[in-house]
């Protein structure tokens, strides 16, 4: 007994298959993350510096260069370009579309790492990144008011940021133009030439005195403790106690050349809304998490961190890209259902049956969810390529199902019971549908192994649509016979005036259609004529139709 023998014969195991099938893919789609497009690693790997005050040629020389030295010693590197400028310096290497790109940014780690003894001890140390359009920013939100930056600042950082931080699917928060709290020493020049000491004194000062350093261990018979130097100023009068240096037996202290006091970091990026104050956040997403779905949960937390505040304090999201794909799926989404309804209805013009539209158009919901199912766990997203390939696959995947059902449909009219129906005339249909099926996949397959950045794209479009055809085919030969053996009819029910008029038009056209298909046979070179001219045509215009890699869109 074959599966369709099996369906058709045990019809409870085929509802229990479609029934699953259902279930896992109405799962499946509420629980994939939704993107406007794949999440592709781009061939390309960020090594950032930072030398707070260097200049840019100093930066060029000093990290700049002995990290190229580096980086171009790594296999498949195919380009660096770097730049330099006060204070940091950006090299970036791009990767042959050959190499894995994990592979390359563990290559580049560990050649940092070597790189690392050349560069200048007070260069923070490097950071290491691989592209992806994914990792950018999907929200900005800010936090603004009549308040010094401190305050604001302290808001920022310990209560939306950890707010925010604790919602599934939130990958990485930045803070923009917030300042980093630190102690501010104010040398006097005066004062440091009457005692005779230069800034460099004050530097080997404060890295003696301000310091907490490892002291080994003391051992006793039964016990073991480990030994620090605490020598850290803990507070604003200790850091001003700190000996610089003695003359004649008198310790010179810090406060007595400089002015210490609590601050923050020179100001060199300045965020304000509506003229006053703010600070900024930027919201990243984790991979694969569902952007619209984070968005809204952003939201909520935000109206909820919004009265903890002070009246006067206001919080809000500034820009949120998610809407953009919010519509975008949605649109996709609604095509997609559209297509479906537009299906339906062309079946059952051409069907001329309601239980025969419903057996064919069954097969959309049960190849479409089990393709969802089937992406779900390879990976994917609900992105613009998928649910592409997902519209497309509207129109094809009912193919296979009216092939098995009109054989059905003949055998049925010849007098046989629907089981033997079902069963003949899926037999005899099989191979011929499974022939077809495999044509449509052999036109979209070469998709999946194109190569370069568009080929990443595509991937995801061609295994989409590949896989729901597949699913069609053999859903036509296991569930479709089995729900024709049970509520197949040949008869014309449900044709009212409007069918019997759909009837009339079409029998009118299959005889014009017949009178067109005579002549066209009657004249085979004046057809090949006409063919060659209108690929031709088709040709010349591909030539010149402008070409991009996606629609400019506009996103506000």
């Amino acid at each position: 007994m074959n599966l369709t023998e099996a369906c058709v014969r045990k019809p409870v195991l085929a509802w229990m298959l479609m029934a699953a099938t259902v279930v896992f893919g109405l799962v499946a789609a509420g629980r994939i993350g939704i993107s406007q497009f794949p999440d592709v690693d781009f061939p390309t790997i960020t090594v950032s510096a930072s030398w707070e005050g260097a200049a840019p040629e100093v930066m060029e020389n000093e990290v700049v260069e002995p990290l190229e030295e580096a980086l171009i010693q790594i296999e498949g590197i195919r380009t660096i370009t770097s730049s330099a400028r006060q204070g940091s310096a950006r090299i970036t290497a791009e990767i042959e579309l050959s190499r894995d790109v994990d592979l390359a940014l563990q290559d580049v780690q560990a050649k940092v790492s070597q790189a690392a003894r050349s560069l200048p001890r007070d260069l923070d140390p490097p950071i290491i990144s691989k592209s992806n359009p994914e990792d950018q920013p999907i929200m900005m939100a800010r936090l603004g008011g009549p308040y010094p930056q401190r305050v604001l600042s302290d808001y920022v950082r310990y209560g939306l940021k950890e707010k925010l931080q604790t919602i599934p699917g939130i990958g990485e928060i930045s803070l923009m133009g917030t300042l980093e709290r630190n102690v501010r020493i104010w040398l006097d020049a005066g004062r440091l030439d009457e005692r005779n000491l230069t800034v460099s004194d004050v530097n080997s000062a404060l890295a003696r005195g301000h310091i907490e350093l490892p002291a080994g261990r003391l051992e006793t018979p039964g016990r073991e403790v480990n030994v620090r130097v605490l020598g850290e100023a803990v507070d604003l009068e200790t850091l001003r106690k700190i000996v610089i240096r003695e003359v004649d037996g008198s310790p010179i202290y810090l406060g007595d050349v400089a002015l210490v006091e609590d601050g923050f970091e020179d100001v060199r990026r300045l965020a304000r809304v509506d003229g006053g104050p703010a600070q900024g956040i930027g919201i990243k997403k984790q991979r694969g998490a569902n952007a619209v779905a984070l968005s809204r949960r952003v939201h909520a937390a935000i109206d909820e961190y919004r009265k903890t505040l002070p009246e006067d304090m206001t919080v809000a999201v500034t820009n949120d890209s998610t809407e953009f794909i919010r519509d975008s799926v949605n649109e996709i989404q609604f095509e997609l259902l559209l297509s479906v309804v537009l299906t339906a209805f062309v079946c059952w013009l051409f069907l001329g049956s309601l239980s025969s539209t419903l057996n064919v158009i069954l097969a959309i919901p049960m190849s479409l969810l089990g393709t969802v199912a089937i992406i779900y766990f390879l990976g994917f997203t609900f992105n613009t390529f998928t649910l592409l390939g997902l519209a497309l696959a509207v129109g094809l995947v009912v193919d296979d199902a009216i092939m098995v059902m009109e054989n059905i449909f003949r055998h049925r009219e010849g007098g046989k019971d629907l089981v033997p129906a079902a069963l003949e005339g899926t037999k005899e249909i099989a191979f011929a549908a499974l022939a077809a099926t495999l044509a449509v996949v052999a036109i979209f397959l070469p998709v999946v192994f194109m190569k370069g950045i568009i080929g990443r794209y595509f991937l995801q479009f061609g295994v989409t649509l590949c896989l729901a055809v597949l699913l069609s085919y053999v859903e036509a030969v296991t569930l479709a016979p089995a729900r024709c053996s049970q509520f197949l009819k040949t008869s014309r029910e449900g044709r009212n005036r409007i069918g019997l008029a759909v009837d009339r038009a079409f029998r009118k056209l299959e005889g014009v259609y017949g009178r067109v298909l005579h002549g066209g046979l009657s004249r085979p070179g004046l057809i090949l004529v006409l063919a060659a001219a209108l690929f031709a045509v088709a040709i010349l215009v591909f030539t010149i139709l402008p070409s991009e890699f996606v629609p400019s869109q506009d996103q506000s």
